[in-house]
């Protein structure tokens, strides 16, 4: 068990054995450089890690610290780091949360002030463990959740419990992922669970020339400009007392982000050509696919516009890193389509499914579906073969240590085998080549309920 595994990283020898006897409810480790922590992480995977920031060889400032959190966390997501420093204490608290840590406190230690926080920090854990374990547990058999997308994915899961959460709250969201991941649809559930009576208004802003963008956002009076022979509302005004989805937003003009930074800022507009401010209630969510912090570091989109429209931030999962919702994707889009197009090919046949799993759909679910799409105008029986589909192979993504690897493969495996199946047990055991004993015990040992 890991659950009462307490990291301490910490180069002062005296605070070292401070620390070890004040938690003697843990099993306490300690670390006195990246190197050693980063070691103890990978063999004990702790639920919980107090962090020094002074770390040779930057004792007395930040670096080695906020290079040791990073690495950290990018080895376990789930793990809950409290900071500490005597370095700046405000910034460095600022800059930790801001890069995924937990909580954080200043030096001098307080010993009782801190054990309350390490406390705290391993029930968080535990409940959020439990909160996965339950999610993969209900979704197994694969579920439709926020906007109607369809999941069985723990990682999906998560992502549309953050945007119920913020659903209701008056901030804008910034949902970032490559194209097809569903951004849009998320966006449209996020509307659907705010509570909003007005409508949700959508607009893709690479699929607009940058001459008429302006006008499409923000309208026009009429004999504005050559053309405009009536005035028109812009899709800002149309989005009163809803939600206005900025799709691709990375890909707005300089001179027009200004003009959106005041809207936001002011929350009114004047159509071009106008001279009457519009005061507007929106609500704002927008998407990527592009790197928007190297665009703010290279100065191709403002640092001002990216603060007000980032103020949550959600970070959309890719299919391939979404287990077992390919075919349950397919399943439901072959199903779609045939009734659609009055097709006999109304079902996927194993090595389909099999070619499904194995690819890895660099163009997400909006590939899936063309693909299945077609597969159902080529098929020539009832079910859609591999050869209609025409998939590649993938390789599988390394995990921190060797037992890892061997139960995310074992969780991936009867994750697809149970989508295949229907969540049949019989089936998925033969899929797998193995007793319905041995599934049990398996789905027993990873929480993977039927």
């Amino acid at each position: 068990m890991t659950d009462n595994v307490l990291l301490i990283v910490e180069d002062d020898p005296a605070l070292q054995r401070q620390l070890r006897w004040a938690y003697d409810g843990y099993r306490v480790l300690v670390a006195s450089t990246r190197d050693e922590a980063l070691t103890l992480l990978r063999a004990e995977e702790p639920a919980v890690v107090t962090l020094d920031l002074g770390l040779p060889p930057d004792p007395d400032g930040t670096t080695e610290g906020f290079a040791t959190l990073a690495e950290m966390l990018a080895l376990k997501r789930d793990l809950k780091v409290i900071v500490a420093s005597g370095h700046g204490a405000q910034d460095s608290a600022l800059r930790a949360i801001g890069e995924g840590a937990w909580d954080f406190y200043a030096k001098p230690i307080d010993i009782d002030a801190l054990g309350l926080i390490v406390a705290r920090a391993f029930h968080v854990h535990a409940l959020e463990a439990e909160n996965r374990r339950l999610a993969a547990a209900s979704a197994v058999g694969g579920t439709t959740v926020l906007g109607g997308m369809i999941t069985a994915s723990p990682e999906m899961l998560k992502v549309t419990r953050t945007i119920e959460r913020v659903a209701s709250a008056d901030v804008s969201v910034m949902l970032l992922g490559a194209s097809g991941t569903g951004k849009e649809l998320l966006a449209r559930g996020l509307h659907q669970s705010s509570g909003r009576k007005g409508a949700f208004v959508a607009i893709n802003c690479a699929a607009i020339p940058e001459t008429l963008l302006e006008s499409e956002l923000f309208g026009h009076e009429k004999g504005a400009f050559t053309g405009a022979v009536k005035t028109t509302e812009g899709k800002i005004e149309q989005a009163h007392g809803g939600t206005l989805f900025l799709d691709e937003i990375g890909d707005v003009p300089l001179p027009l982000q200004v003009k959106l930074l005041r809207f936001l800022q002011e929350r009114v507009i004047e159509r071009i050509g106008g001279r009457r401010a519009i005061p507007i209630d929106v609500r704002i969510v927008c998407a990527t696919h592009r790197d928007i912090d190297a665009m703010v570091a290279n100065q191709s989109f403002r640092e001002d516009l990216y603060y007000r429209l980032a103020e949550i931030v959600v970070r959309i999962p890719s299919l391939a890193e979404r287990p077992g919702d390919a075919a349950l994707l397919a399943k439901a889009f072959v199903k779609r389509h045939a009734a659609h197009m009055k097709s006999g090919a109304t079902t996927l046949a194993a090595d389909a499914l099999a070619a499904i799993d194995a690819h890895r759909w660099p163009g997400n679910v909006r590939e899936l579906e063309n693909r299945v799409k077609r597969a159902v105008i080529m098929a020539e029986g009832t079910k859609i073969t591999a050869a209609d589909l025409d998939l590649g192979t993938r390789e599988d993504a390394a995990a921190i240590n060797l037992r890892h690897v061997r139960e995310q493969a074992d969780r991936k495996a009867i994750r697809h085998a149970l989508a295949r199946s229907d969540g049949n047990i019989s089936g998925t055991a033969r899929l797998l080549g193995i007793s319905r004993p041995t599934l049990y015990d398996l789905m027993r040992a990873y929480d993977l309920q039927p």
